[in-house]
């Protein structure tokens, strides 16, 4: 694939992601005060253009560029996760080799391994200096490499660092384990199920969110909370999820509970890590709206 195409697969899956009704969630008709519907649709933009150049600079400096042209379009962060996450996609997408006996999808990873390998200190200064511009919500401080102060390790080594408390990180310290091992073949099941882009996004966000706790609840809104939304994720999918009317009522109840004034039920992480899940299935060639592959 060219970088425009890759950049093109990127902006669907952000268009997807943002579009699918995931509980907890901006989707289409339910906002948040701070952030609305259209201003995910202007960040999906937004990133086309840096991330055309994904295989060309530097993972950290493609990651700010993505930032800061989000940005110009909105005050809210609303893409500093699925940055983080599609940016090393979108490069190992433009680097990996073309031949070999493994799948494409051990490919694609493999790549991203090396990507993730290969950064640099000056890749951590781009990324934290993102951070600092996009001022995600309950950040908070920590000892060693926090991001208020200039980085001293590469952008792998801050992440491991990071691991323990925060899920994008993880994908960083495990070449992406999540996204490969749990979101990717979730979505392929389910489109090849039958589901179309929306539920197959949904079903997608829950399984998960029921993997683990999401860590932006554990920053907002504390462990506990957290685990009571994976266990409810877990209870859905049980019910039937996207594919019974008993799922989709628990799903309704789902998204109502996850609601305050403060966002502080919001499974983010969960979302930013299905839009990644999206960018590998569609680099795959998983995208035909009927269904099928």
């Amino acid at each position: 694939m060219t970088g425009r195409e890759v950049a093109e697969a990127a902006q669907l899956a952000c268009l997807l992601e943002a579009s699918a009704p995931k509980p907890g969630n901006v989707s289409p008709g339910r906002h948040f005060a701070d952030a609305r519907y259209e201003h995910f649709l202007a960040s999906a933009v937004a990133i086309g253009e840096p991330l055309a150049g994904a295989a060309e600079r530097p993972l950290g400096e493609t990651i700010r560029r993505a930032v800061d042209a989000t940005s110009r379009w909105t005050s809210s962060n609303t893409n500093l996760g699925i940055a983080l996450l599609l940016v090393p996609l979108a490069r190992a997408a433009g680097v990996r080799p073309q031949r070999r006996a493994d799948s494409s999808l051990q490919i694609l990873r493999t790549a991203v391994r090396e990507v993730l390998e290969s950064t640099t200190v000056d890749d951590a200064k781009n990324v934290y200096a993102a951070i600092r511009l996009a001022r995600p919500g309950g950040l908070g401080q920590t000892g060693e490499q926090d991001v208020a102060a200039e980085p001293t390790v590469t952008l792998l080594e801050a992440m491991r660092l990071a691991a323990d408390r925060d899920g994008i990180a993880r994908e960083y310290a495990t070449a992406f384990e999540t996204t490969f091992a749990v979101g990717a073949p979730a979505l392929r099941a389910a489109r090849a199920a039958g589901l179309f882009w929306d539920d197959a996004v949904v079903e997608t966000f829950l399984t998960i969110l029921a993997a683990a706790p999401d860590t932006h609840i554990v920053r907002r809104g504390g462990a506990e909370a957290a685990a009571e939304v994976s266990n409810r994720a877990r209870a859905v999918l049980d019910a039937g999820g996207v594919r019974s009317s008993q799922g989709r009522r628990a799903l309704d109840a789902m998204d109502l509970a996850l609601r305050d004034a403060a966002n502080t039920a919001n499974p983010g992480t969960a979302a930013d890590l299905t839009a990644a899940a999206i960018l590998v299935e569609l680099l795959d060639g998983g995208w035909n709206a009927d269904g099928s592959r």
